[in-house]
């Protein structure tokens, strides 16, 4: 597949709502178009609504490549952006989570629901296992991810992970500070 014959994009992981914040929203597209501008390949979900559907057309906008990685039954719901760079067809969530992981250099999150938080705490695991050493990147926007945060803290105090797992995921509070921790990482 050649979407993994050469990871040099960042998978973005976000909500296909916007949520009730239009911070989540221009964070979105603040996202897509920072990373289009600088001729960063976007890997997500596939999804036209909500900060994903944002973060594509900010990207493409902008003249950059989006790859979306979409199980079969979500496209015949119609959710499948129809104008991003290249849309890869998969059989199952498990599928998709997996080539995004893959294809990808680094992961960040933005704000978003179950869907976002399952993603995210999956490439953690996978992190702490060692099935992957890419980069983890969250996007704290307007505090949204602030309890979960504490959260992963708590499982440390309470001695459930080992405080350098997490340190596995490095929290952001704007898209500038990601754009630039971003910017910081060496290429594979």
């Amino acid at each position: 597949m050649s979407l993994l014959e050469n990871p040099d994009g960042i998978s973005v992981f976000c909500g296909s709502r916007s949520g009730c914040c239009k911070s989540y929203l221009e964070a979105g597209r603040q996202l897509g178009k920072s990373l289009g501008m600088a001729g960063i390949r976007i890997i997500y979900g596939g999804g036209s609504q909500g900060i994903m559907g944002a973060v594509a057309d900010a990207a493409l906008e902008a003249g950059g490549q989006v790859v979306g990685v979409i199980p079969r039954f979500m496209v015949e719901r119609e959710w499948a952006h129809p104008g991003i760079t290249k849309l890869h067809v998969v059989e199952s969530i498990h599928q998709r989570k997996e080539i995004m992981l893959h294809a990808s250099q680094s992961l960040v999150a933005l704000p978003g629901g179950f869907g976002t938080l399952e993603e995210l705490t999956e490439v953690l695991s996978w992190a702490q296992l060692n099935v992957h050493h890419k980069p983890i990147f969250l996007a704290n926007i307007s505090n949204f991810y602030d309890k979960f945060l504490f959260f992963l803290d708590e499982c440390v105090k309470q001695e459930f992970t080992d405080p350098q797992h997490r340190q596995l995921l490095t929290s952001t509070a704007s898209i500038d500070e990601l754009i630039s921790k971003l910017s910081a990482l060496k290429p594979n």
